[in-house]
């Protein structure tokens, strides 16, 4: 029986009901039974500061930690003003340090983004690729999930409706957990 892959998920928004959370609510119930997917809230890290790294937030330790034990990572972003939100960013460059201990490094990960724009948060992932490139991240390329007109396709209650949708995600997730085990042999 092949090991399970275990994912960690975040989003790249703060907001309660936020369609992005609601990608990764989709990629847990669509999972492969392979996988298992943690999913961890970035609320609470605090802005990154260099002169803090000896003296780490116990918020970034436990980020930092979960990554480490993560064998694959799985991100969910909106967009803000053309490239990646600020907590996500934060986030990012907080386990990414100090340089020998970027927490990514070597890292398979997988992104999806969702918006109430025509463009489904592309500009945004782009943006990722470029950071993925300097952490030594392993990103898939296939499938793109881009969700535009998020709110027609997420509900009131944070639930993806649309079949199509739902299906790229269910793509996305196995992609990532056949790229993980081609890359680590598992």
């Amino acid at each position: 029986m092949k090991k399970q892959v275990t994912i960690l998920g975040f989003a790249g928004s703060l907001r309660k009901n936020s369609y992005n959370k609601a990608l990764l609510q989709a990629a847990l119930e669509l999972l492969p039974k392979d996988a298992n997917l943690e999913i961890f809230d970035l609320e609470g890290i605090s802005p990154f500061n260099q002169d803090l790294i000896p003296v780490m937030p116990a918020k970034v330790k436990e980020f930092k930690r979960k990554i480490k034990t993560a064998d694959a990572i799985l991100i969910a972003t909106p967009e803000h003003n053309y490239s990646v939100p600020s907590v996500l960013k934060n986030a990012i460059d907080w386990a990414s340090r100090p340089y020998e201990d970027n927490s990514f490094n070597d890292k398979p990960v997988a992104m999806m983004s969702a918006s109430t724009g025509m463009l489904g948060g592309a500009r945004a992932q782009y943006h990722l690729r470029q950071m993925f490139v300097t952490l030594n991240m392993r990103c898939i390329n296939r499938p793109e999930v881009f969700v535009a007109f998020a709110n027609e396709k997420i509900d009131e209650k944070g639930r993806v409706k649309d079949e199509m949708t739902r299906e790229k995600i269910r793509e996305l997730i196995e992609s990532l957990v056949a790229w993980t085990r081609k890359l680590s042999n598992k």
